[in-house]
């Protein structure tokens, strides 16, 4: 039974990852490199802060060869959703509307993960899906010049709930630091295969990172990817999973404050963009909540 103090030292874990997640988008718009290059350096390094932790590699070999694929696999999507997370930034100029396209993959969820897992639709939701379009519809406000921005963003949001919602069906029983190699590791040699048809969509002026950009991709692949997943999965052990997902959902919140703040980005924003994710994110953080009272609602009922 975990006591005070250890649960404490969860929730201060678990808060440290998810400012370090909500960080990523800020350390995009500051590194000069495109988003192939930024990820692909982004990909070498966290892999080789990862298998550094105790039991990684032993994991890796414990793993099934048909997981191994689809884990790789996986890894592919994963490499995919930063490719576009990152382009959104660089397109858009901004850290904010990115994050605020990232807050719909509850929304995308929603939808994906009956029909991959074979279970039922939840109302909830898919009304709370409702919800986050409103919001899309207030963001698409925010201008011209960033309506490419918002797209590419959106893609980026259903591919990061893609790879999360496989991710959820065949990580059971699995080493967490161990999958979370493998499928960095195949991001990034997809991308190295991938090169030439990337260069001609998406021209790299270089691939290696000079100046601060290497501080900068450092801190991004050691502390805000290999550290940030490593205190998260260890804050698991406390924490319930209702306390984990209300916290991980705070993941946009704390980056659009801090691109507002560090990158002073709410002078080019206007009030369409502050109502709109101010929608998205309230359907996003309410819906742990929510859905705990439906389960106690359900819970009485039965009993």
């Amino acid at each position: 039974m975990a006591t005070p103090n250890t649960k404490q030292k969860a929730y201060l874990q678990l808060h440290l990852a998810v400012f370090l997640f909500g960080f990523t988008a800020i350390l995009g718009k500051l590194i000069t490199l495109e988003q192939t290059a930024l990820v692909w350096n982004r990909l070498w390094i966290a892999v080789f802060g990862l298998i550094f932790i105790p039991g990684v590699i032993k994991g890796i070999k414990n793993i099934k060869r048909i997981n191994i694929w689809r884990f790789s696999g996986i890894g592919v999507l994963v490499a995919l959703h930063w490719l576009t997370f990152y382009g959104s930034i660089k397109v858009g100029d901004s850290a904010s509307v990115t994050l605020a396209c990232l807050a719909t993959s509850s929304l995308f969820t929603s939808i994906l993960e009956p029909l991959i897992t074979k279970s039922k639709f939840q109302l909830l939701e898919l009304i709370l899906g409702l919800f986050v379009i409103v919001g899309i519809y207030f963001l698409s406000g925010v201008g011209e010049s960033f309506y490419l921005a918002i797209v590419i963003g959106l893609i980026s949001s259903f591919l990061a709930s893609l790879f999360s919602v496989y991710n959820k069906k065949y990580i059971t029983g699995q080493n967490s630091l161990s999958v979370s190699a493998i499928e960095l590791a195949a991001g990034f040699l997809f991308i190295s295969i991938c090169y030439p048809i990337l260069q001609e969509w998406i021209p790299q002026p270089q691939w290696f990172p000079s100046g601060k950009d290497w501080l900068w991709l450092i801190i991004l692949g050691l502390l805000c990817t290999s550290l940030a997943f490593a205190l998260s999965m260890e804050a698991l052990k406390e924490l319930s999973a209702f306390i984990s997902n209300l916290s991980i959902n705070l993941e946009p919140v704390y980056g659009i404050l801090l691109a507002i703040w560090l990158l002073n980005e709410g002078a080019v924003l206007n009030l369409d963009f502050y109502i709109g994710t101010g929608i998205i994110l309230l359907s996003v953080i309410m819906h742990p909540i929510l859905l705990k009272m439906q389960n106690k609602r359900s819970k009485a009922q039965n009993s």
